[in-house]
């Protein structure tokens, strides 16, 4: 039987696609291993798949000053030859990175081993992991077409990303009554990201009675960020988080408003929904959210509004302009090449196998 290993970690953003690659892995005839850190959230994430797991020494690779820069790159080194020593055990005929920096250890030890390596890059610029493990990749799959302009030539591939395929089987219904929602009136649903986005928060809040006369809503607003002075109010509900009705509720969405990361605007590309993307801003971030939403932007995907830019009046109308033309905005993103992730970084595993 062939044998791949499988990458990533630091963030939710650096396994669910390979989570999302499993399924298609597996029917293609192949065995799968994980690499991650000993206790990172790819570790946590992993364990519910019934795939083995090793864990290995990883350092973060920092662009700014920290101590930690002293003795991470040992730890690098470290888990460069326990790496080596995981690929020569497990003897894959290929690995598939996502990226976060215990890959590129992965990623070095498989060029070592003479192994195949596909990697894959979900934003608009490569980020310090990737760079350091691009020379050692056999291709390089991205996700915007901006993208192949930072990678090499003969390894760049516009794949899009790889979608959980049960964000497919959503159920309208089950959505509107997990709310307590009426089918007769649309439904905006807010995501502000896991930490919730305080600015994007306050606008829906302060703009409740104007919304809630078009809309039911349904509030996604991150850790420790429900207020409980709106608790019960008709046509409005509130979460921390949500995970498996998540597929239910977008199914119940007609409009929805998100932050930008990759992953989570691929999302929404691959299930057709009219959006408005509120991205990190740069003081938060490297700035990669904001270089991903104008790339949808210029698509005809998504409509922006940037943080520092949220206002009731600029939410209101950004609402109401891409409500109007939500016909418009499905049929850009019904014409998008971005649809067949997983088909396509499958046959390209599949073929690129030693």
């Amino acid at each position: 039987m062939k044998h791949i290993v499988f990458t990533g970690g630091g963030t939710a953003g650096h396994v669910t696609p390979n989570i999302a690659l499993f399924p298609s892995v597996k029917e293609a005839g192949y065995q799968i291993s994980y690499i991650g850190s000993y206790d990172g959230i790819e570790k946590e994430l992993i364990a519910g798949q019934g795939i083995p797991y090793y864990g290995i020494s990883s350092g973060k690779l920092r662009r700014y000053f920290d101590p930690k820069n002293f003795s991470d790159p040992f730890k690098v080194v470290k888990g460069y030859f326990q790496a080596k020593k995981l690929l020569k055990k497990i003897n894959p005929s290929i690995v598939f990175s996502k990226g976060g920096f215990v890959s590129v250890p992965v990623v070095l030890a498989a060029r070592k081993r003479k192994i195949p390596c596909i990697i894959h890059e979900s934003d608009i610029t490569p980020g310090l992991a990737n760079k350091l493990a691009i020379p050692s990749a056999t291709k390089v799959c991205a996700n915007f077409p901006e993208t192949l302009d930072y990678l090499p030539k003969d390894k760049a591939v516009l794949t899009g990303s790889p979608i959980r395929s049960e964000l497919f089987s959503g159920n309208r219904i089950k959505g509107l009554d997990f709310c307590g929602f009426t089918a007769n009136k649309p439904v905006l649903l807010i995501i502000g990201g896991s930490t919730g986005a305080a600015a994007l928060n306050n606008a829906v809040r302060d703009l409740l009675p104007t919304l809630l006369q078009q809309f039911q809503i349904i509030h996604l607003c991150g850790k420790g960020k429900t207020d409980e002075t709106f608790a019960g109010r008709a046509g409005y509900v509130q979460y921390e988080y949500i995970d498996k009705e998540l597929k239910d509720l977008f199914a119940a969405a007609d409009l929805i408003v998100s932050r930008a990361g990759a992953n989570a605007i691929c999302e929404l590309l691959a299930l057709r929904k009219p959006n408005i993307l509120v991205p990190l801003s740069a003081a938060a971030s490297r700035g990669d959210q904001i270089l991903n939403a104008e790339s949808f932007e210029r698509q005809g995907f998504s409509y922006v509004l940037k943080e520092e830019e949220v206002t009731n009046e600029t939410l209101l109308s950004a609402v109401n302009e891409v409500y109007q033309n939500r016909e418009r905005y499905i049929a850009a993103m019904s014409e998008s090449k971005l649809n067949h992730a997983v088909e396509t970084i499958t046959e390209m595993i599949v073929k690129l196998s030693k």
